[in-house]
């Protein structure tokens, strides 16, 4: 079966803003979302993608320009199923905000059974982006065979939920990985099992220092280390 190449969108103005953007219009990449999504080509220079599959939401769409430029051959596909998480009525709003509400702590204990007010469940959003590789699978391996590779590009959220079903791990459990904006991840699938074989490879380790954010968190209010961004987050500064 073939190799997926999950691709997160480069860092967003939702991001930078601390908004969750969900399926908001018109959040597009800021500057550094752009530059890292100029370095697409030649991260992925070596690599030969059968095919290209987008969110069809616009941040994504902006960081595929510059790959899509370089690689013009490669067919590009749209499916709304590895669109973001629909956080209805949390959409648009700050994450700071959201905080305190009850909501947060299910998201961040017990995803499985945390359902958005006007929007859907984390369960419902994964169950449909398992749906869409399932379904891409076949599609890329009868078109162009078992070794071939393809690209998705989605989001922080809908990409965690594929990484906890490749590895066999319970929705609840989805909150420890962490993905950031323009990484790349990537699953083996075989009929035997899937292989996470990268997991937020941005090409540096800079991701790893403590950022602001992370010290802010352990200097806040009691409960908050530890806490997983809904939505993804933006990365290193």
């Amino acid at each position: 079966m073939p190799t997926l190449i999950l691709l997160r969108h480069g860092r967003s103005t939702a991001n930078t803003a601390g908004v969750l953007a969900g399926w908001t219009p018109g959040v597009s990449l800021d500057e550094r979302g752009a530059a890292q999504a100029a370095t697409l080509p030649g991260r992925l220079a070596d690599i030969p993608l059968a095919a290209v599959v987008t969110s069809p939401l616009q941040r994504c769409r902006e960081t595929l320009v510059p790959l899509l430029a370089a690689r013009p051959e490669v067919p590009l596909h749209t499916d709304e199923r590895i669109g973001e998480c629909h956080y209805g009525d949390w959409s648009g709003r700050k994450l700071k905000e959201l905080a305190d509400d009850p909501l947060m702590d299910v998201v961040q204990r017990y995803p499985s059974g945390a359902a958005f007010p006007g929007g859907e469940s984390l369960r419902a959003m994964q169950d449909r982006a398992v749906a869409a590789v399932r379904d891409w699978n076949a599609r890329v391996e009868a078109e162009h065979g078992a070794d071939a590779v393809y690209l998705m590009c989605s989001h922080g959220d809908i990409i965690k939920s594929l990484v906890a079903d490749a590895l066999g791990l319970h929705l609840d459990l989805f909150q420890r990985i962490a993905v950031d904006p323009c990484s790349i991840t990537a699953i083996r699938y075989t009929a035997l099992r899937p292989f996470l074989v990268r997991l937020g490879d941005t090409g540096d380790l800079g991701g790893l220092a403590p950022s602001a954010a992370t010290l802010e968190g352990r200097q806040g209010r009691p409960g908050q280390e530890g806490q997983a961004t809904v939505g993804g987050g933006a990365g290193a500064p």
